[in-house]
């Protein structure tokens, strides 16, 4: 299908198949750049790519806030519009680009939940999972989210032969086709030997991708999420109750206790040290609590 402005499609099939981004990263960079085109039609009419300007994108952007539009969400319009104007540079499309002048607004900045320590061990000690195959499942996606800090798309697509019981790793294809090595523990090793030992006593055709419904068909991403929040929903009052925040749960017990911050970079994927850094507010929060208690003139 074609988006509704033309000249989007070159930038589309780089990301797609130069940039090999995920189709979701691909429909949030076409409806962001849809809406701008437009807000740019129906505002100032046909403007060509030379002709564009940062007054323009001000006034589209102006028109997000007004429409109430978070930081966070703004931000990530204008993230997409300057990978879009960057391609339109290298391309020869355009000699500079229009934004040059846009200035970012600050987000908000929110500490990502994450389930204290203690509730996971009730999830894992004491909450009775089904004696089913779904129960086995579920409680195999709580661990392996917990113990890798694995993303929804990563879990649900994770393969058999990605998994080296002999080095105790998982490979991981994350974001971008970017791999990394993840380590885990002998008792995640065994779970895992002992689903897919299940998975062989099903009545199915055998498949690669370790985790599947009772018919042999992979998981849903709506299915998992689910899953992971009626589990969470037993043993924690935070508000949010996802599989990311198993993740964020993965990288704020790493930090507290004093896991390097380049190492849970490389744990978690992320291409920055940047996007890390906020599991140290968490630490530092930590800190704040027992200064509190503990010091005489807190």
């Amino acid at each position: 299908m074609q988006p509704a402005h033309p000249i989007i499609h070159p930038f589309l099939d780089y990301l797609k198949f130069e940039k090999r981004y995920s189709r979701h990263t691909l429909v949030s960079y076409e409806t962001d750049l849809i809406s701008f085109f437009d807000y740019i039609s129906t505002q100032y009419g046909e403007i060509g790519l030379n002709q564009m300007s940062h007054i323009y994108v001000r006034s589209w952007l102006a028109s997000l806030k007004d429409a109430r539009l978070t930081a966070k969400s703004i931000n990530r319009k204008i993230s997409s519009l300057k990978s879009f104007f960057k391609y339109q540079l290298k391309t020869g499309v355009i000699k500079q680009t229009p934004m040059a002048k846009i200035v970012s607004p600050k987000n908000e900045k929110r500490l990502p939940g994450f389930v204290a320590d203690k509730d996971i061990r009730v999830l894992f000690d004491h909450v009775e999972f089904p004696d089913n195959w779904q129960g086995k499942t579920e409680r195999l996606l709580l661990l392996l989210f917990y113990n890798t800090g694995m993303r929804l798309s990563e879990v649900i697509n994770l393969k058999e032969s990605q998994v080296n019981s002999s080095n105790r790793t998982l490979k991981i294809l994350g974001k971008g086709n970017k791999e990394r090595i993840i380590p885990v523990s002998p008792e995640i090793l065994y779970a895992i030997k002992n689903y897919q030992t299940g998975k062989e006593k099903l009545a199915i055709e055998k498949m690669d991708i370790l985790f599947i419904t009772e018919k042999g068909k992979p998981l849903s991403p709506r299915s998992v999420y689910a899953s992971v929040k009626k589990y969470l929903s037993l043993i924690t009052t935070i508000e949010k109750r996802s599989p990311h925040v198993l993740r964020h749960t993965f990288a704020t017990h790493l930090t507290n206790n004093g896991a390097d911050l380049n190492a849970v970079k490389e744990l978690l994927g992320h291409s920055s040290l940047a996007a890390t850094q906020i599991y140290t507010h968490n630490s530092i929060e930590k800190l704040k609590n027992v200064y509190k208690k503990a010091h005489p003139k807190a």
